[in-house]
C-alpha cells in the first residue's frame, strides 16, 4: 500500500492486524524529493512496525533516481524498487543491476519494472502502454538479478480513463517462464474480480495508491460539508483514517492476504 502521512500509514497498519496479513508499505520517491525526509520516514515506519503485531515491511517504490535509491538503503527501508521503464532495455538492465549489487551487498531485495505501465506515479507519466515482452522479462530477470518484477499488463498509474483490458494471458504466460514473484502496479480502480485473477494466475504483490488518497479526501471533504464547523485536524485525520482502514481491508482479502500473517 502506499502511504502519503503518518494517518494513512496508521490506517494500513491496523487494517492488517485486524486481518492478520503481512503487510508492505511503499513510499514513492516523489514523496521523499518534495515532501518528506527520508531521514524522518524510514524511523517513524520501523516504529510503528515495532509495535504491530503483524509483520511490516517499507519499501522504496519507484526510485529512478539512484542517488535517492542509496540514500533509502541507507536510511532503512527492507526493499527497494528501481524503476528503469522509461530506459531501453539495455539501459534498463544496467540500471536495474546497478541497484541490485548495492541492495544486495546490504542484504536488501530489489524490485524492477519492465515494460511500461501507463498512467502517472506522481510525477513519473507514461505516455503509452507498453506491456511486457516474455522473452525480454526472462532475460531480464537472468541479467540483473533482481528479487521481484514489476510488468505492464495493461493498468495504470491513477485511475485509468475508460475501461480496464488486461492482458491476462500475458500474465500467465510470464508467470510460466519467470521463478521470481511478479508485482502489479496501477490497480486502483481495477475490480475486485481482475485483481483476484491475477493474483491466481501469479501475481505476489499488488500496489494500490490513487483508491487510497481519494477514500481518505472523500471523507474529510463529507465531514466537512456536514460540520463545517470542525477545526481539530485530528477529526479530520481519524475520518480520513477509518476510510483507509476500510478500503484496504478489503483489498487484503481480495488479494488473499489475510491470515497471513506469522
Amino acid at each position: 500500500i502506499n502511504c502519503f502521512n503518518i494517518e494513512t500509514t496508521r490506517a494500513v497498519i491496523e487494517a492488517a492486524q485486524s486481518l492478520r496479513a503481512p503487510i508492505i508499505i511503499n513510499i514513492v520517491q516523489e514523496h521523499m524529493e518534495n515532501h518528506c525526509d527520508s531521514e524522518l520516514i524510514a524511523p517513524i515506519v520501523r516504529l510503528l512496525a515495532q509495535r504491530a503485531s503483524v509483520e511490516v515491511a517499507l519499501n522504496f517504490d519507484h526510485g529512478v533516481n539512484i542517488g535517492l535509491v542509496k540514500k533509502a538503503l541507507h536510511d532503512g527501508y527492507t526493499s527497494v524498487m528501481i524503476d528503469g521503464s522509461k530506459e531501453d532495455f539495455e539501459n534498463n538492465i544496467a540500471v536495474s543491476k546497478k541497484v541490485v549489487e548495492m541492495a544486495h551487498a546490504k542484504g536488501i531485495p530489489v524490485e524492477a519494472e519492465l515494460g511500461k505501465v501507463g498512467g502517472k506515479e506522481d510525477d513519473l507519466v507514461a505516455e503509452a502502454d507498453t506491456n511486457t515482452d516474455v522473452n525480454e522479462a526472462v532475460e531480464f530477470v537472468e541479467r540483473t538479478g533482481v528479487d521481484s518484477l514489476a510488468i505492464a499488463i495493461g493498468t495504470a498509474h491513477g485511475f485509468y480513463v475508460g475501461t480496464h483490458v488486461l492482458d491476462k494471458e500475458r500474465l500467465s504466460e510470464i508467470a510460466k517462464v519467470v521463478s521470481i514473484p511478479l508485482v502489479l502496479h496501477g490497480a486502483s480502480g481495477i475490480s475486485d474480480e481482475d485483481v483476484a485473477d491475477c493474483v491466481s494466475r501469479g501475481i505476489s504483490k499488488v500496489n494500490f495508491a490513487t483508491e487510497l488518497r481519494v477514500a481518505y479526501t472523500d471523507a474529510c471533504k463529507k465531514l466537512y460539508v456536514e460540520k463545517p464547523e470542525t477545526f481539530d485536524p485530528k477529526a479530520y485525520g481519524k475520518v480520513g483514517m477509518a476510510a483507509v482502514k476500510k478500503l484496504v481491508m478489503n483489498r487484503m482479502r481480495v488479494c488473499g492476504c489475510d491470515g497471513k500473517a506469522e
